[in-house]
């Protein structure tokens, strides 16, 4: 599932191509994903500008001229892609969503898994939907001091460090790829609980999940499984990962083997020698 760092490389380029652009029409072939009937689209999306693009935890947030946004959620394998006039529709044969605006460019919805969806609310109701969600502070928000951090940590003492960050309602945004690359840049055991952490290790947990994402986003994501950006593009963080999904592999700081375990469901790729 794309990450705050792929959601957010796909956001700012939504805010230079697109903000200014009117919706003209939509294509819904596969009609689960979106959450509105298309009388809604008529009266709140169609000739409607593109005033702001945003991103909350996972979302991408289109505002529109109507008072009204679209929400879309990628979950798994959902895509975003800006396709010029005369460029083919359909790059896979996966694109269920498109809309096209007035100068022909169209901003397709692709889902190999169709598990994504698209949502229309009310711009003023927004907060109240990310409240209802419970999604937690944006790690990247200046907001988001390390006093915050801590003070989150001391309402879940007993949770593992890797169900920690995973958790939206706790921190926004972190998933499997962010949270195995911070645990080993922290030099933590995943399977720690939280109550165990030194104050030290707390700080230098704190540092990566800025200093991490930060990077991630300025190398426009991981390409893993299915992401690509706004043009197709595949991002070149996964160059950079340490341990994700690098089993068996030696670890790049002291050469022992790292390890993957499974916790809750989820794989958790770390080196059992540095990460105590």
């Amino acid at each position: 599932m794309p990450e705050l760092p792929e959601v957010e490389t796909i956001v700012q380029e939504l805010k230079r191509r697109v903000v200014g652009k009117t919706f003209n029409d939509v294509e819904i072939k596969v009609l689960k994903i979106v959450r509105f009937s298309k009388e809604s689209f008529n009266k709140y999306v169609k000739d409607k500008k593109i005033t702001g693009v945003m991103r909350r935890a996972k979302l991408i947030i289109l505002n529109l001229s109507s008072n009204y946004s679209l929400l879309f959620h990628l979950k798994l394998s959902g895509r975003l892609l800006l396709l010029k006039p005369k460029e083919k529709e359909d790059k896979t044969k996966h694109s269920h969503i498109i809309f096209t605006f007035k100068d022909n460019y169209k901003l397709v919805f692709n889902d190999l898994r169709k598990f994504g969806f698209i949502k229309l609310i009310e711009t003023n109701k927004l907060e109240d939907y990310f409240k209802k969600e419970k999604y937690g502070p944006e790690p990247l928000d200046k907001r988001f001091t390390y006093k915050t951090f801590k003070e989150i940590v001391d309402k879940r003492p007993n949770r593992k460090i890797k169900q920690f960050l995973l958790d939206q309602t706790l921190i926004a945004g972190i998933g499997n790829i962010y949270s195995d690359e911070i645990c080993y840049y922290a030099k933590v055991h995943p399977l720690r609980t939280m109550s165990s952490l030194s104050e030290s290790e707390l700080k230098r947990i704190y540092k990566w999940i800025k200093h991490i994402l930060r990077l991630a986003v300025k190398y426009k994501g991981s390409s893993v499984d299915d992401y690509v950006d706004l043009s197709g593009k595949s991002g070149d963080y996964v160059k950079y990962h340490k341990v994700y999904r690098k089993e068996g592999q030696p670890c790049p700081r002291c050469k022992g083997k790292i390890k993957r375990i499974k916790l809750g469901g989820r794989s958790s790729c770390f080196c059992p020698t540095c990460q105590k």
